[in-house]
């Protein structure tokens, strides 16, 4: 059995979301940001960034979203992480285009439309707010051309890197992510939000997360 350390933040969306696509023998723990149980001496031990998702298996530690669910598609046998050299070269280019480009645009949404209220860390930043749009939407175009003919990002075949790039998307409706500008986009992730574990990724959420995903 592994553990699987979570809490209701967009970081956890797509590892929680993969172990329960894959039904895979995971415990689900939740960390309570507020208490501090990201920084108690046992979690600092596993990720000495106070950060989740962190993974356990057996004596293996995984960190980092990314590198979580290629382990839990190879631990699954699944083939959503491929074993091919082009493949895997093919999403370790989606996965470094995401956290430089869309994903850190869909982050900043994420930040100032929700975690700030959740967390009272004061009110949004009109101008990060409209940097984040205009990355966004620079970026959603690269994707949306990419997507036309493709039923998913490498083509006919579902991978980790669909659910590492839409990451954001959830969440669009509630952060006000300009989604339906972009057609394909939309399709691409309504295909995505078919799947169970995408919608309700986490065992335990906190009322806000329930709002944010319920609006979508």
């Amino acid at each position: 059995m592994m553990k699987l350390y979570y809490c209701d933040l967009l970081s956890a969306h797509k590892a929680c979301a993969v172990a329960r696509y894959l039904n895979a023998p995971v415990e689900f723990v939740y960390l309570d940001v507020i208490k501090g149980e990201l920084r108690t001496p046992a979690m600092l031990a596993l990720n000495p960034n106070a950060k989740v998702p962190t993974l356990v298996d057996a004596e293996q530690v995984v960190t980092e979203a990314d590198a979580i669910i290629c382990h839990l598609s190879d631990r699954m046998e699944a083939g959503l992480w491929p074993r091919d050299r082009a493949g895997q070269l093919e999403i370790i280019r989606w996965f470094s285009w995401n956290a430089m480009h869309f994903g850190r645009a869909g982050g900043s949404l994420y930040f100032e439309r929700i975690i700030k209220p959740r967390f009272r860390i004061g009110p949004a930043d009109p101008t990060a707010v409209e940097d984040a749009l205009i990355e966004f939407r620079r970026f959603a175009a690269v994707l949306d051309a990419h997507l036309a003919g493709r039923k998913w990002i490498l083509g006919d075949a579902l991978s980790v890197a669909d659910f590492s790039v839409a990451l954001p998307l959830p969440y669009a409706k509630a952060a006000s992510m300009p989604l339906d500008e972009f057609p394909q986009m939309r399709r691409w992730h309504d295909q995505l939000s078919e799947f169970a574990a995408w919608r309700d990724p986490f065992p335990v959420m906190s009322e806000a997360t329930a709002a944010a995903l319920a609006v979508r």
